[in-house]
């Protein structure tokens, strides 16, 4: 087994900038920023809505990279992964993309992310959190080599109606006929690009990868190709709208990954957010399948569910109570308004058996109207599916708007 460990330069006292910061930071009108594993990133460029919008409507671009990424290569690589992730790995063809997750022994969720298969026996895995150590524990006698390529590899998230015409302008041919969760390789200016129909948004989307000494030239290639489709630079803000609205959940919001808790019981199963189509119980051992299998028998402690919350008040970090509105079932970790889908949305875990399609809870929610803060109780739905859910999401060929 070979793993190789490459990290970013690091100075210390000072934020990590990525390889598009010079663009990012001239079209930052309000400064306003935010530490995203080490790396200064941009919360918002100006209005939230007009980003949030650009998404929606024309072509949003998001800096990917401060993910962390890892390359995993080697004879082993399939064998390994398919260990280590709950879904069968070997169903993720050359040259395509799966969303999955990964757990402890005991079944509780360590984090979700996409693995994306480059070629035979070469992957790239993509996560929020930074798992290398428990990748190198997981691939001991496997043959296979680890390395973390979160500072080598430029990424953009290419968002919303007109991104594929945004990235044919480029010159990108064919690019409407990429399937969702395909990936497919361009040369760009003495390299390559690779381009995935993946994104973080529920719309129609791709994500651009090249090296980082290609960044700023794809930067200002994809905006004046993208300039007649009104693309705009967006920041997390307006992107943590759009992934609530596509009912997406996220680490370290919406779950604590498992080697993080420090209080027992505060980590999730993937049967406990709502994951467990994402766990193959027939391909064989992963880690946490028994723990897994026993949960199955006796039932889980919580249900992850999303809700149709009224009024348009957002119920952050809200209890949520049952129909009596005396006890206590559950707390939301995400919640917002939706524009698009015009409803007041949120995600919360609940308590068993809580948490059915239709059943009626309430919000206990606090806003501040005039300096003073206001308490309601908002009538709230169990939602059997996101509240928006485009078709342009995956049809193929991508429409030309």
């Amino acid at each position: 087994m070979n793993n190789h460990i490459a990290r970013p330069p690091h100075n210390a006292g000072m934020m990590l900038e990525t390889p598009f910061h010079p663009r990012i930071s001239a079209a930052n009108s309000v400064q306003s920023w935010y530490d995203w594993k080490g790396y200064i990133s941009p919360e918002r460029f100006e209005q939230v809505d007009f980003e949030y919008f650009a998404i929606r409507n024309t072509t949003a671009v998001f800096d990917l990279c401060p993910m962390t990424k890892y390359l995993i290569e080697g004879p082993d690589a399939e064998a390994f992964l398919n260990r280590l992730f709950t879904r069968d790995v070997r169903k993720i063809r050359e040259g395509r993309v799966g969303y999955g997750i990964w757990c402890d022994d005991a079944g509780q969720v360590q984090d979700d992310g996409t693995l994306f298969h480059v070629s035979k026996g070469r992957y790239r895995l993509c996560s929020q959190e930074r798992c290398l150590d428990w990748l190198h524990w997981s691939a001991l006698d496997f043959d296979v080599s680890i390395t973390e390529e979160t500072a080598s590899v430029a990424a953009l998230a290419v968002q919303g109606p007109t991104s594929c015409a945004t990235l044919r302008a480029m010159g990108l041919a064919g690019i409407e006929t990429l399937k969702p969760f395909e990936l497919r390789h361009y040369p760009f200016q003495g390299g390559e690009l690779m381009v995935s129909r993946t994104g973080f948004t529920g719309d129609l989307g791709y994500e651009v990868w090249t090296s980082t000494e290609l960044a700023l030239a794809l930067w200002d290639a994809l905006f004046a190709a993208g300039e007649p489709y009104l693309i705009r630079p967006i920041g997390t803000t307006a992107l943590n709208i759009a992934r609530i609205e596509a009912g997406f959940i996220m680490a370290g919001i919406d779950f604590v990954p498992a080697e993080q808790t420090i209080r027992h019981g505060r980590s999730r199963s993937p049967l406990e957010l709502g994951l467990d189509w994402l766990v193959d119980f027939e391909k064989g051992q992963f880690t946490g399948r028994r723990a897994l299998l026993e949960e199955r028998a006796r039932g889980s402690r919580y249900r992850f569910v999303r809700l149709d919350v009224d009024g348009n008040k957002p119920a952050v970090n809200s209890f949520i109570f049952g129909a009596g509105q005396r006890e206590v079932v559950g707390t939301v970790t995400s919640a917002v308004w939706c524009p698009t889908a015009k409803c007041n949305v949120a995600m919360a875990s609940l308590d068993m058996p809580h948490g059915q399609p239709g059943e009626e809870l309430w919000a206990e929610i606090y806003s501040m109207r005039e300096l003073k803060w206001t308490r309601s109780m908002a009538r709230a739905r169990v939602l059997e599916k996101p509240v928006f859910e485009p078709a342009r999401r995956r049809q193929t060929p991508a429409p030309m708007f």
